[in-house]
């Protein structure tokens, strides 16, 4: 039988066996395998391996309660279930194709075989960071139908000496970073660099390490491999997720469930994988509302009845309810159960049913009545990565999901038609909307729209790709206005175009940094999409002022008034300067195959899930033993 590796994965290509060796190789398996089979009892882990109903569904034995269930799809685009890795008799095949749980033996794919010449192997000898780079050659990444190893031909090495200089420097960062906060806070949230405590944000609802969490999946890519193993013994021996706290719904999820299920997928470790499903569950009862618009807070313990204050009318943020997708679907493919994928979708369903004033999505909905509660809109606070999820719904679907990207072109043509401005100095901005009448400000957080429309513009409708392209580049223009015109070089967290301002922060208690990444975010997916060189500069523009105004000696640390010459800082190392805007400075340095994009998304806060490729699909049924059996008799 001939073998063919492509991109890290191994498929039957062609048949050279004879008619003896069929008949030799089906003895074999008859002995080892069948012969075991016959005396197996009926069981339902049988039954899912064997039997599939006439609608299509599949018996089920992954729910919290191990009882066995029926799970249905409930859309055509996403095929949630699979078969599972087949035991016969004790024998597992070495064509043992799991879509859910495969550990490779090899976690580099053919291209980074064939890249990895003598010359490299040298180079790595001597390097400096040799460890971490041998270190990853053992890696095991878990394929989700997804068809191409996450560290790329060499590990996202950048052939130009000074970038990869730059890269070294994100990476020293992170590791200061981190030790700071293992020095300080260890098994707290976040890191109080001046204080130098911890700061056990109520925010998580009683959850630790949120810091820890955020930054698995950075220190495993940037090949910090002592810390990743700190932080996943973390995982394992102290994580408690036996909490009763009131707990934000999306911080918990983008945060907690994102951070564990990119963990799980990059390096194939059960744990993140058990821990993601759990605290997923512990999420469902924030849904339990009249419409099945969630709960902006869950009680992690379960009582559903409560939100803050018992109030049952609490506004829900259109952020809140908008940003579950990318992780609800995972957890529906990982439990092969559909009550995830069900909630989101009647999310989805709820807010195409509801009128939209100009097409704009407000940002606050009642869970109780299902209507809007007023007319402000943002792509900013409070709307921002609703929109985000649409079009990465989209393109994690592998292009199938046709529901968000309508959602998404249409919510940007009315955000393009009544938001978008030009100011007097020719500046393209995003303003907000309050009833009918334009503020003119763009938040910080509002900066990530660069990226998103730039991914977006691809997939638009004819003649708009260009257009798209050219308001990413614009916005992301702008937001690097907005740190270029300040002293410090860092961006304030509201700028305003009024009253003679122009992309600057007149407002004192607007002038602050938190060490945000949503402006460096842009420059990444800018960086990507068109390789010029001013994304990667003003890259290391913010790098130099966060080394120079935000490092300190026991971590980093926001600033209270990036327009002052007499710096102050905030006290406060966010999770989230791990988890994104170090992560995002280190791929913007990186080649392009590291966690490309083709095969990843990013969740908002920049932990990567994979495509669900679906040309993977036949390949993964063709390796698998039942499937490779088929064809064998096929032959006879």
């Amino acid at each position: 039988m001939v073998f063919k590796m492509l991109a890290g994965k191994t498929s039957v290509v062609a048949f050279r066996l004879s008619l003896l060796q069929i008949f030799i190789f089906l003895l074999f398996l008859g002995g080892l395998g069948f012969g075991a089979l016959l005396f197996f009892p009926e069981t339902t882990r049988l039954k899912r391996i064997f039997q599939t109903n006439l609608d299509g569904s599949t018996f089920n034995t992954d729910s919290m309660n191990g009882e066995s269930v029926q799970s249905i799809s409930p859309i055509g685009y996403y095929s949630l279930i699979e078969s599972p890795p087949l035991d016969i008799g004790g024998l597992r095949s070495k064509f043992q194709r799991s879509s859910f749980n495969v550990k490779h033996e090899q976690s580099i794919n053919a291209r980074s075989q064939a890249k990895v010449s003598t010359e490299h192997q040298g180079q790595v000898n001597n390097k400096v960071n040799a460890g971490a780079v041998v270190s990853i050659l053992s890696r095991s990444p878990v394929r989700v139908r997804n068809c191409v190893a996450p560290y790329g031909a060499n590990y996202g090495k950048p052939s130009d000496p000074k970038s990869q200089e730059r890269r070294e420097k994100v990476k020293e960062m992170m590791k200061f970073a981190w030790d700071s906060y293992k020095r300080y806070a260890w098994g707290e949230n976040e890191l109080r660099p001046l204080s130098k405590n911890g700061n056990d944000d109520r925010t998580f609802g009683g959850l630790k390490g949120a810091s820890i969490i955020d930054s698995l999946d950075t220190l495993y890519i940037m090949g910090l491999d002592d810390e990743y193993q700190e932080a996943k013994e973390w995982v394992e021996n102290n994580l408690k997720l036996n909490v009763g706290g009131e707990a934000s719904l999306f911080e918990v999820n983008i945060r907690y469930v994102g951070g564990l299920l990119s963990a799980y997928y990059l390096t194939g470790e059960e744990v993140f994988k058990r821990k993601a499903v759990e605290l997923g569950r512990k999420l469902l009862p924030a849904f339990n509302t009249p419409t099945g618009i969630p709960h902006g807070v869950v009680n992690l313990a379960g009582d559903s009845r409560r939100a803050p204050g018992g109030d049952l009318r609490r506004s829900s943020v259109l952020a809140e309810v908008g940003t579950l997708h990318l992780e609800f679907v995972h957890l529906s493919e990982l439990t092969k159960d559909s009550i995830y994928i069900e909630k989101v979708m009647n999310i989805r369903k709820h807010l195409n049913q509801l009128d939209k004033p100009h097409g704009l999505y407000p940002n606050a909905l009642n869970p109780v009545s299902g209507n809007w509660e007023q007319h402000f809109v943002s792509i900013g606070a409070l709307g921002d990565s609703f929109y985000e999820y649409l079009i990465k719904s989209y393109l994690m679907s592998d292009r199938t999901d046709e529901e968000a990207k309508k959602m998404y072109y249409d919510a940007l043509e009315a955000i393009d038609k009544n938001l978008v401005q030009r100011s007097p100095g020719g500046l393209t901005y995003v303003a907000e909307w309050r009833g009918g009448v334009l503020d003119h400000r763009m938040d910080h957080l509002a900066c990530f729209s660069g990226g998103m429309i730039g991914i977006g513009a691809e997939h638009g409708g004819p003649g708009s790709r260009q257009h798209q392209l050219d308001l990413a580049a614009n916005i992301t223009h702008t937001c690097h206005e907005a740190y270029r015109r300040t002293p410090t070089m860092l961006g304030p967290e509201v700028f305003r175009f009024d009253d003679g301002a122009e992309a600057t922060a007149p407002r004192v208690n607007e002038r602050h940094y938190l060490l945000r990444p949503e402006v460096v975010e842009s420059y990444m997916y800018m960086w990507r999409l068109t390789h010029d060189p001013k994304y990667r500069d003003w890259g290391w523009e913010v790098l130099e002022a966060l080394e120079q105004h935000c490092r300190i000696a026991t971590g980093f640390s926001g600033v209270i008034d990036v327009y002052s010459h007499m710096i102050q800082h905030d006290n406060l190392q966010q999770s989230f300067f791990l988890a994104e805007t170090l992560k995002y400075l280190y791929l913007l340095f990186s080649e392009d195959d590291l966690l490309s994009l083709e095969d990843w998304v990013f969740n908002t806060e920049a932990h990567p899930l994979p495509v669900i490729h679906r040309n993977c699909t036949q390949e993964a049924e063709d390796t698998h033993p039942v499937g490779l059996l088929a064809r064998l008799i096929g032959l006879l």
